[in-house]
């Protein structure tokens, strides 16, 4: 399987949390990750850096981060040009994904993990 290079938004260092089950699977499975997301920490031997560094080379950005708190995110989502965003279950919302496409960025209402399961990823 090819390396999809992720942008986990919302990761986190709590393990009850899918976000964090995501970074753990995703390096199981071949990927690079890179977890952004407002708390401190490491997780799957990545550290959490805030959404500042705008990464060029993302292949995919999988979203833990609800509607309501992506409003302040768009810009930095778009300006990542990824391939692809992956709205997981409670991160749905239309206008981030009119705006993808708007950009040329494929969306899909899915969950990372079950699709690292069934190697749909």
């Amino acid at each position: 399987m090819a390396d999809k290079k992720t942008l986990i938004l919302g990761a986190t260092p709590d393990p009850s949390r899918y976000a964090y089950l995501a970074a753990n699977r995703l390096t199981g499975a071949g990927h690079t990750i890179v977890n952004v997301g407002i708390k401190t920490g490491e997780v799957a031997g990545v550290a959490i850096e805030k959404p500042e560094t705008i990464h060029t080379d993302i292949d995919t950005i999988t979203l833990y981060v609800g509607p309501q708190n992506q409003v302040a995110l768009y810009d930095y989502i778009i300006k990542t040009k990824p391939k692809r965003i992956i709205f997981n279950p409670g991160t749905e919302n239309s206008e981030l994904r009119r705006m993808a496409h708007e950009n040329g960025i494929s969306t899909d209402y899915a969950c990372t993990l079950v699709l690292l399961s069934i190697g749909q990823y």
